[in-house]
């Protein structure tokens, strides 16, 4: 088992995109508040998709979190894991047009198989410019980094708050 990656957290999104950026939200509060161990690879992932890949190839789980348009109430948390996605993504013509589906999607044509979980909330406010998260989705940010804290246990990491 290569040791260099065990786990990595990443956080996609837009962070100019309101709750689009909640992923990044996410996991900027959980660097700064917490210490893992053993460390961990924590990434902002933002909007990077294709470049995701050769940053995380060597990784044996991976957490993501992001928001996840389901057409539920704003602020409903999801918890997936990618053997609950279908990949039917359309074929993109650009590497900017490349998102996470596309990334894992290579991953399995290049024998790449991590354990990967999805943590996501549905988002009120993807459409408007700023990059302050709507007040339904700071309400729930205590319990998003709650399940994420505890995807981390159940992988073998623990997490010390910092003072």
């Amino acid at each position: 088992m290569d040791n260099s990656c065990s786990v990595a957290l990443i956080g996609l999104g837009n962070i100019l995109l309101r709750d689009e950026g909640v992923g990044v939200a996410v996991i900027k509060k959980l660097q700064d508040q917490y210490r893992f161990d053993p460390p961990i690879n924590i990434i902002d992932g933002g909007t990077v998709g294709f470049g995701l890949i050769v940053e995380i190839q060597d990784c044996h789980k991976i957490i993501i979190v992001d928001a996840v348009k389901a057409d539920g109430e704003p602020g409903t948390i999801y918890r997936f894991t990618k053997n609950d996605i279908q990949f039917n993504a359309p074929q993109k013509f650009s590497a900017h047009n490349i998102g996470f589906l596309e990334v894992m999607q290579q991953w399995q044509m290049l024998g790449i198989n991590p354990d990967v979980t999805i943590v996501g909330i549905e988002p009120q406010d993807i459409s408007s410019w700023g990059m302050q998260l709507s007040e339904c989705l700071q309400a729930k940010l205590p319990k998003l980094i709650a399940i994420v804290l505890e995807e981390l246990e159940n992988a073998g990491i623990s997490t010390t708050a910092q003072p």
